[in-house]
């Protein structure tokens, strides 16, 4: 099997965000690998150790320094990766991203594509539905737990709903939508930290993806910011001394806020 898991690089979630112009300031914070995607690599590389022969490739698209995120993915186990790296891209909404990415899958040859649930910096969860609409794969969503039949070509997964646990099946081209629950990803060794630094990140232009500049970044969107406002400082809580009467305050406190 060929295997594709599309990730991201994304602002750390502890940073301190703030907007600039309508677009989220992402060079004056660290950037990290975006915590959900490590769900989607994990279970690819489980596919991988119990079907010999398949392999595991990484998809991105961001700047230049996005490949800090993708050796990290390449240091869990996985085989290769793309990066999609252009100044026309900077400003691409999800259509944008999501045209990028389906041609660059369109041109490997995967059997699964595999997506975690959204990013930590847009949290949309659009684009593996996305994804699934351009290539005319099937879709099948926030997998619990899943399983492949390498013969049949066949995958079928878990999904938990309000109403109990849901099974879904496709035949291969299929993209899978991962949820946390669904493994326990791997720390990195630091043999695969070392092996990591000899796997090939292959960089596109966007000429090279086959896309034009009209369909992506700020002039491709159909949609953007138009204003922001930076949240309001958290105001300081209520403290309360006991002097014999803290419970009754802790009372009228909760009474006021109608919790009880």
């Amino acid at each position: 099997m060929r295997i594709a898991v599309c990730v991201k690089q994304v602002p750390d979630s502890w940073a301190e965000k703030k907007m600039v112009d309508g677009v989220l300031d992402r060079a004056g914070v660290d950037a990290v690998l975006n915590d959900l995607d490590e769900y989607a690599i994990e279970e690819a590389l489980r596919l991988v150790e119990a079907n010999e022969g398949s392999t595991v490739t990484l998809i991105s698209m961001g700047p230049d320094r996005a490949t800090d995120a993708l050796r990290k993915g390449l240091s869990m186990g996985a085989d290769e990766a793309i990066l999609a790296a252009d100044v026309a891209l900077a400003q691409s909404d999800a259509l944008g991203t999501s045209a990028v990415l389906a041609k660059i899958v369109a041109s490997g040859d995967y059997d699964l594509v595999l997506c975690g649930t959204e990013s930590t910096d847009a949290r949309m969860s659009v684009i593996p539905a996305m994804l699934a609409e351009r290539l005319d794969w099937a879709h099948l969503t926030f997998a619990g737990s899943l399983s492949v039949n390498a013969t049949d070509r066949t995958i079928e997964i878990v999904r938990s709903t309000e109403l109990g646990d849901e099974k879904m099946n496709a035949a291969f081209p299929a993209i899978v939508s991962v949820i946390e629950k669904i493994n326990e990803p791997r720390y990195p060794s630091f043999k695969g930290i070392m092996a990591a630094k000899k796997k090939t990140i292959s960089v596109l232009t966007l000429s090279e993806v086959g896309l034009s500049a009209d369909v992506v970044g700020a002039a491709g969107a159909w949609s953007k910011v138009e204003d922001a406002t930076a949240k309001s400082a958290r105001a300081a809580g209520i403290k309360i001394v006991d002097d014999g009467n803290g419970g009754n305050q802790l009372v009228d406190f909760l009474a006021e806020k109608r919790l009880i």
